[in-house]
């Protein structure tokens, strides 16, 4: 998963999750099953990153069925069992090239959304 837009614009704040639902090996994505987005016109305040990260997470075709991924900073850091315990699914910062490979997608997605909506 990925957060597009945690600065402020024009005095104003968007943010776009993307979550990626994807079969992954340790090098390679194998399927990716969907995406899912939410957006926040919120403060980037922890709390209210892990609401829009949920939104995207229930935007999927199915529940996850592994971690939920993402790069430390998206979490100002913080320890991932306290980010997983916020949101309920199992989650883990990036650790093998394919979770840092999907993680890319998120971003492009999320990205990509953004600049559509603004």
């Amino acid at each position: 998963m990925d957060i597009s837009g945690r600065h402020e614009e024009r005095g104003e704040y968007l943010m776009v999750a993307a979550a990626v639902a994807a079969r992954v090996g340790s090098n390679r994505i194998r399927e990716v099953r969907g995406i899912g987005f939410a957006t926040s016109r919120a403060d980037p305040a922890l709390e209210h990153l892990l609401s829009v990260v949920e939104g995207a997470l229930g935007a999927l075709p199915e529940p996850p069925a592994g971690p939920v991924v993402a790069e430390r900073g998206e979490f100002y850091e913080e320890p991932a069992r306290v980010i997983g315990a916020a949101f309920g699914p199992e989650f883990k910062y990036v650790e093998s090239v394919a979770e840092r490979r999907t993680v890319e997608i998120a971003h492009h997605a999320a990205y990509a959304a953004r600049t559509l909506i603004l």
